[in-house]
């Protein structure tokens, strides 16, 4: 199924606004995260039809990748600091 763009722009600022408050965060920082993450790429290729989920689900979807990309990065860095000392 192929979403409308306009329709399409529309849910995406909807799910911006959902993270931002959220996370407690701007609309600067929110649409940063959205724009690109996985879940964001997923709409947008129209894989299982993601456009038809609701505002709130995808929201959650990208606090979640956000979270565990925080976490890998995180960790990343632990790793990296102990091999140089």
């Amino acid at each position: 199924m192929e979403a409308n763009e306009t329709l399409l722009q529309m849910k995406y600022a909807r799910i911006i606004e959902q993270i931002a408050a959220d996370l407690s965060i701007s609309n600067v920082d929110a649409m940063d995260l959205f724009y690109n993450s996985r879940t964001f790429q997923l709409i947008s290729q129209g894989i299982a039809d993601l456009h038809c989920r609701s505002d709130r689900y995808l929201a959650e979807e990208v606090e979640r990748e956000n979270e565990t990309h925080s976490f890998s990065f995180a960790v990343g860095n632990k790793e990296g600091e102990e091999q140089a000392g």
